[in-house]
């Protein structure tokens, strides 16, 4: 029993909802249509708004893929004057490499002729250095010989 009055006393809590007229809905639903028609009327106004807000960022977005698209234009030339500057450097550079390898190749060239000429000359004075001491000493040979055989100074 105890559990039936406890599961009745909810029942009895319900109060009974006064009685509203026909008129009273009818005016609370225009109510509620006018103010449903101005939220709708917003809403449409929102989505205008962001329509338009969504163009004018597409518009920047293209402009700003376009300034991009200019700005790559414009490092490609300039990489490309690079890239030919950077040849033709390369190109002095290799000629001037060229140029002097070439030089130290000549002078390296007149330095060994040179080298082998004073060479043959140092021999061909050596020779003639040992030919010339071998002269004076034939000739001091001959002058104490020609003394031993000549008479005397005095004598004469």
């Amino acid at each position: 029993m105890l559990l039936m009055l406890l599961f009745t006393s909810s029942a009895f809590a319900v109060d009974v909802a006064p009685r509203i007229s026909d008129r009273e809905i009818i005016e609370k639903l225009s109510a509620l249509d006018a103010k449903i028609d101005r939220e709708i009327a917003n809403v449409r106004g929102d989505i205008k708004e962001l329509k338009a807000g969504q163009e004018a960022l597409q518009q920047q977005i293209a402009d700003t893929n376009r300034r991009i698209d200019d700005l790559k234009e414009s490092n490609n030339i300039r990489f490309d004057d690079i890239n030919k500057r950077l040849d033709t450097l390369q190109w002095m550079l290799g000629l001037f490499i060229t140029v002097a390898l070439s030089l130290m190749a000549i002078i390296g060239r007149i330095l060994w002729i040179h080298q082998k000429k004073l060479t043959q000359i140092e021999t061909s004075l050596e020779a003639q250095k040992e030919e010339i001491s071998f002269l004076k000493i034939l000739i001091e040979k001959l002058q104490t010989l020609i003394e031993k055989l000549l008479p005397p100074r005095g004598v004469l």
